[in-house]
């Protein structure tokens, strides 16, 4: 249990300090300190630090089991996170305006191309579908500890950098929030936008997929676990 308190702290700081470090008041107290440069690597430096510290206490923390395990479950984050890694590349490599330090991306002349006719939350979606596939498939106390922890930060953090983005950006943000949508696909099947094929490009799901395969490969090495289902 103290393994799991520790965890639990670590959860607790590497989520909360993401909110508390970009909320308004925090954000513009330390930015009138520090600069907008200082603010992020102060903000980056924190969030390595406990994610380090989170990585850690999981290490060490008990696999209490907290359902019964079923083998058919184990393909689930097999089928998922080829999704998972092409929406982490295609939101890494497209610029928006939900992206820290990208706000003026909402002044160009399409401010929401490929992968954010989609979902305007790309890299956090692909966070989600990575937490949600393995806190299902590992059923253990420390799984739900950290992953929940990673849900809760994805979700939350959609509203929360929607809601900052509406604040700053004023009437700026209105066409990205009107043609977008935070939930995938709902924009284009209520027909607010229609799919970007050319800014998505090929080379992005390729590239993820080609991640996919190498981090499969490599799960064994660095996590222990062979992911694909005996």
């Amino acid at each position: 249990m103290v393994d799991l308190n520790e965890l639990f702290a670590a959860v607790v700081l590497f989520v909360g300090s993401h909110f508390l470090l970009s909320s308004a008041a925090m954000r513009s107290r330390l930015t009138d300190r520090l600069g907008e440069r200082g603010f992020r690597l102060l903000y980056s430096l924190v969030a390595l630090v406990t994610f380090a510290w989170a990585l850690q206490a999981y290490g060490a923390a008990p696999k209490i089991p907290l359902w019964p395990a079923v083998p058919a479950l184990s393909w689930i984050p097999v089928i998922v996170m080829p999704f998972a890694f092409i929406l982490v590349v295609a939101g890494m490599s497209t610029r928006a305006a939900t992206a820290l330090g990208q706000e003026d991306a909402a002044r160009a002349q399409d401010p929401a191309p490929g992968i954010l006719r989609i979902t305007r939350h790309p890299f956090l979606w692909g966070v989600v579908l990575w937490a949600a596939s393995h806190m299902l498939v590992n059923g253990d106390s420390a799984s739900l500890l950290l992953m929940g922890g990673f849900l809760v930060l994805a979700l939350g953090g959609m509203y929360h950098i929607d809601h900052r983005r509406e604040e700053k950006l004023g009437g700026t943000w209105g066409p990205i929030k009107l043609t977008t949508s935070a939930v995938p696909f709902v924009a284009i099947a209520t027909g607010r936008t229609r799919m970007d094929w050319r800014g998505l490009g090929i080379w992005r799901p390729v590239l993820g997929l080609v991640f996919y395969v190498v981090f499969l490969y490599l799960h064994p090495l660095f996590f222990g676990v062979m992911p694909m289902p005996h």
